[in-house]
């Protein structure tokens, strides 16, 4: 007896995708054995058009939808485990770009060493629609967590910021590029080496999703603080310096447009040293930008002179 169209991609096209304790994709629920510590668990969805373009390569739409959940693990200072996934194609969808989006899921999950426990696939009217759950381990009460950030701190973030939205222009042919900066948009870099060696460090991390500026407020509200970060300080790539340098009016895209998957972090200063060596233990750049301050829980984006720089928006907002 033939399969049934939907067992019969997910036969061709998750299987080779599937973990062991996803009972070879044939049951309602996939079976784990319980790992020693604490389960980390985290969701994003991506919609064409909204969360990716929709000629994006589709070997790279895969590879993103991995690497924002695991960017929310990495955040936690987490090691992963597995994931769930739903995918909600058209009809008509050619295999070949089933074969590219499995391609890709298969590329990192050699790379950050997981697989696929099951999910769903399902038709749409709409646009490509697609959801990922995570999963995580942890050792007991070493989360990294929002909440934590003192008066005093320092800010750190990982890595550089800006590609992400400067990224996106590029992709849409809006901004000169020899590839890196779409590259970074499309590709993102979840920091996880980096989390894991914060456990214990830092104080309250998160990943820079929505924006330098908008994500420092959230670590602010959780902190009943403020923060003043330094523009000057934080890191750029080379092709965000060119880009800046061509067009100085990019600057605030760069403090809020989000889709960077940096990490974000607050450290005590005598903690610097240990910060540091983090870095290189994760092999990833890591800059302190500012600091956490008593009061109103606003985030001051300063200028070389203390200036406050004012920005015509806070950051990527879902709706």
């Amino acid at each position: 007896m033939s399969l049934p169209p939907e067992f019969s991609l997910i036969a061709r096209h998750f299987l080779p995708l599937a973990a062991e304790g996803a009972l070879a994709l044939s049951d309602d629920a996939a079976v784990l054995d319980a790992p020693a510590g604490q389960l980390v668990l985290a969701a994003d969805a991506m919609v064409a058009g909204v969360h990716f373009l929709p000629d994006d390569p589709p070997e790279t739409i895969g590879r993103k939808l991995l690497r924002v959940n695991l960017s929310d693990l990495a955040a936690m200072g987490a090691a992963p485990l597995g994931y769930l996934m739903t995918v909600a194609l058209p009809k008509g969808t050619p295999p070949l770009w089933l074969e590219g989006f499995t391609a890709g899921l298969a590329a990192d999950q050699a790379e950050f060493g997981l697989s696929v426990l099951g999910g769903d696939t399902v038709s749409t009217p709409g646009p490509v629609t697609l959801s990922l759950t995570i999963l995580g381990t942890v050792p007991p009460g070493q989360a990294l967590l929002r909440r934590g950030a003192r008066a005093g701190d320092e800010i750190w973030v990982s890595g550089t910021i800006g590609d992400g939205a400067l990224g996106l222009r590029a992709a849409r042919g809006r901004l000169a590029d020899d590839g890196f900066l779409a590259g970074r948009y499309r590709l993102p870099r979840p920091r996880l080496a980096l989390g894991q060696a914060l456990r214990g460090v830092a104080r309250a991390a998160l990943d820079v999703s929505d924006g330098l500026a908008q994500d420092c407020g959230h670590l602010c509200r959780l902190a009943d603080c403020g923060a003043e970060i330094e523009a000057a300080a934080v890191p750029l790539s080379d092709g965000a310096r060119a880009a800046l340098a061509g067009d100085s009016a990019l600057l605030p895209l760069i403090l809020t447009g989000g889709d960077d998957y940096e990490l974000l972090f607050a450290a005590a200063p005598e903690d610097a040293p240990r910060v540091a060596e983090a870095g290189r233990a994760a092999r990833t750049a890591v800059t302190r930008i500012g600091r956490f301050t008593a009061g109103a829980t606003d985030v001051k984006l300063l200028d070389p002179n203390g200036r406050e720089i004012s920005l015509p928006r806070g950051g990527w907002s879902h709706f």
